[in-house]
């Protein structure tokens, strides 16, 4: 898909790279996110997404859910998911390089699969490079499990994926794995305009108004 020709978001703060994630909270992606979720899209992936990709996902309501991660009024992270007849696909999954390691692709999953199960959701799916270690090591925290490989699937540099499923998500038995897995976080999990645990306080956003 080719880029949008709308102007980009507005540019976002830069905090020191040494500011620590206490003030970390996990909130719905806006337009005027987008700057920062496009910095950490080409630092992490091979193949990133054009504005206008982001712009049309946003605009598909309930069929998709995206998040970020802020700290400091910074994006360090974000996750998307389209739903279809009961099923969640997890299409994107990101922590900026600086931050990788810090429990913030764990506090998006959680997240991102509590508010899928909101809309209905009883499986979840992605895909995975079959190299990505770190990432396979956190899918396996929450359940997912393989189901079969795509050849190919991903470029630059070509490589199989593998597919994995997280099945029965609307259990008890999984919703006391997610409850353990947000006990064991470092900090406590916080969220901003979503259902669930939040912040008694608005934390600012000085990225500025959407455009």
């Amino acid at each position: 898909m080719t880029s949008s020709s709308s102007p980009p978001p507005p540019s976002e703060p830069r905090p020191p790279r040494s500011a620590p994630l206490v003030d970390l909270v996990v909130e719905p992606m806006r337009r005027r996110h987008l700057r920062g979720v496009m910095r950490i899209d080409a630092a992490t992936s091979s193949t990133p997404w054009s504005l206008g990709l982001f712009v049309a996902e946003l605009g598909r309501g309930d069929e998709r859910v995206y998040l970020v991660a802020r700290a400091a009024g910074r994006v360090v992270g974000y996750a998307g998911a389209l739903l279809v007849a009961g099923e969640a696909h997890i299409t994107t999954i990101a922590v900026d390089p600086d931050h990788q390691g810090g429990a913030v692709g764990r506090r998006l999953l959680a997240v991102l699969i509590r508010r899928v199960l909101e809309l209905g959701t009883v499986a979840v799916t992605l895909e995975v490079r079959t190299s990505n270690e770190a990432a396979k090591a956190l899918y396996r925290r929450f359940g997912f499990v393989p189901a079969g490989v795509r050849k190919g699937y991903y470029s630059k540099p070509t490589e199989d994926a593998l597919v994995l499923w997280a099945h029965d998500v609307d259990t008890p038995e999984y919703a006391a794995r997610l409850a353990a897995i947000e006990a064991a976080l470092p900090t406590p999990l916080v969220t901003v305009g979503l259902p669930g645990p939040s912040s008694p306080a608005a934390v600012p956003t000085p990225e500025g108004p959407p455009s």
